[in-house]
């Protein structure tokens, strides 16, 4: 990115857009809220992260580790050990978008009134 331009996520090519797709995505928020708790394993990630195939749970971690947010910890044992933990920068992201998710759960039941109220407006 040209340092001389000022980021800016309205821009259709500020590379900030792609980054906030990352984190802010279905599984990216999930997988960053699960690894603030703790570093985990794939198996044991997947489990604690209900809904992901196997396919979008890699796909998920590779993407955030390449941004620098999750960092892998292959171990050269039999059978082979792999852990996920988060970076530092992975961290703060997490705890970021961790802060949406818990405001959404919070408020969930008057946006789901508010969904009643437009659909029977709709219908009348």
């Amino acid at each position: 990115m040209d340092v001389s331009v000022k980021p800016d996520v309205n821009r259709q090519m500020c590379p900030s857009r792609l980054i906030l797709e990352h984190v802010t995505s279905r599984w990216g928020v999930l997988v960053l809220a699960a690894l603030l708790e703790r570093s985990y394993r794939f198996s044991e990630l997947r489990r604690e992260i209900g809904g992901v195939s196997e396919k979008m749970l890699a796909q998920t971690l590779q993407t955030l580790e390449r941004d620098g947010f999750v960092h892998r910890d292959a171990k050269p044992v039999i059978p082979p050990r792999v852990d996920y933990t988060l970076t530092v920068l992975g961290q703060e992201a997490a705890e970021q978008v961790w802060a949406l998710a818990r405001w959404t759960e919070r408020r969930a039941d008057e946006v789901l009134k508010a969904r009643q109220v437009y659909d029977e407006a709709r219908t009348s």
